[in-house]
């Protein structure tokens, strides 16, 4: 009988210990019948599940069209093929052609016969529309390549639950841009050009239903600076709404000083996967944190000008090989990480992102003060 596994709940060893004639699929949603999927594959020992996309398609309450997302899940693919893996593929809905050919399993789902509510629902227009976007990445030894999504999930839905009439979330989107892929197993890619062109077309399709404050914000760094062009070509094409994205979470006037004030590593112990991140995972999902693997690494190259910790330092930006720094994927000293510190700087990091959606609130209405009083 085929055992299914979770993808994103393996380490980077994990994958890369994987026979790469292992089936990996990538799901357009869930409640597919899985013993289908086996069957459509030959009934193989075991397959690999991707985290499924939560949206985009017909049918998932927020569709964009098939092309610009057939483009971002041909990159994920791609991504898994260049790693030695032979036997990747899509599952969709019937019906629902992203022009990936052979590498497509199409199966009935619900989506065909009762389409998804709208997301957001249409009654949230008044609010800010938080849109988590994680990323399915190396996070060292010991732990999850989840790690991006699982956190920005929490901070996004813990905003909303925290400003229930300002803010509403979207599920977590769990794929970015790693222009790193190729250096420790596991890491996925949606394509930088893909990623904007995914995501300024949610922002149409939000847009075009009269949601005008919108806030995207990142649990992976390598997304920032796509998502900082999504934000810029979005403000030029719609005049009339307030879309905002920040440098990752944690991060801000707010929540920096209290991880300053309560960390335990020195500067560049928090890079990646290191104290923050691992903290925060000790407190949301402790069981797919694995301690005793940890590896603290902190030679990085630093200089006055480029340094790594949570904030990249300096005003120098670059991307030399991850293996310049790290031979484990980590920078920084998870060791001394505590589900303590993980649950503080979580609720910190909700603090802040709650002062930004009243702050996304106030331009809106102001500029939209100003535009109507000039008239």
């Amino acid at each position: 009988m085929t055992q299914f596994f979770s993808y994103e709940h393996l380490t980077w060893p994990d994958v890369a210990a994987l026979s790469r004639d292992t089936p990996l699929v990538v799901p357009l949603g869930g409640g597919y019948e899985l013993a289908k999927v086996a069957e459509g594959l030959g009934n193989p020992p075991q397959i690999g599940l991707l985290p499924s996309l939560p949206f985009g398609w017909r049918g998932s309450g927020l569709a964009v069209a098939e092309p610009l997302l057939g483009q971002m899940v041909a990159n994920l693919l791609d991504g898994l093929r260049d790693d030695g893996f032979t036997r990747v593929l899509a599952l969709t809905p019937q019906g629902v052609d992203l022009g990936l050919g052979a590498a497509r399993m199409a199966l009935p789902h619900h989506s065909q016969f009762l389409p998804a509510p709208r997301l957001p629902a249409d009654h949230n227009r008044d609010k800010v529309v938080i849109i988590p976007i994680g990323h399915t990445e190396q996070h060292g030894y010991h732990l999850p390549l989840s790690v991006d999504t699982e956190i920005i999930g929490a901070i996004g839905e813990k905003t909303a639950v925290s400003a229930p009439y300002l803010a509403t979330c979207l599920p977590v989107f769990p794929y970015g841009v790693s222009t790193h892929r190729a250096s420790f197993a596991g890491t996925l890619n949606c394509g930088g050009r893909a990623f904007e062109d995914f995501w300024l077309a949610v922002v149409d399709v939000l847009a075009g239903r009269g949601f005008d404050k919108l806030y995207l914000i990142s649990g992976h760094g390598g997304s920032c600076s796509f998502l900082v062009n999504v934000v810029k070509y979005a403000g030029e094409r719609h005049r009339r709404i307030f879309c905002a994205t920040t440098w990752l979470h944690t991060s801000g006037h707010i929540a920096t000083p209290v991880v300053q004030q309560t960390r335990l590593s020195p500067r560049g112990g928090m890079g990646h996967a290191g104290e923050l991140e691992t903290a925060m995972l000790l407190h949301l999902r402790p069981d797919l944190v694995q301690m005793a693997k940890v590896v603290d690494e902190m030679d990085f190259v630093g200089t006055e000008s480029y340094y790594m910790d949570w904030v990249e330092g300096g005003a120098l930006v670059a991307n030399p090989p991850w293996e310049d720094d790290t031979a484990t994927g980590s920078y920084g000293a998870g060791s001394v990480a505590t589900a303590v510190n993980g649950k503080l700087w979580l609720e910190t990091a909700v603090l802040e992102k709650v002062a930004h959606v009243e702050e996304i609130h106030e331009q809106q209405q102001r500029r939209e003060a100003r535009r109507v009083g000039s008239r």
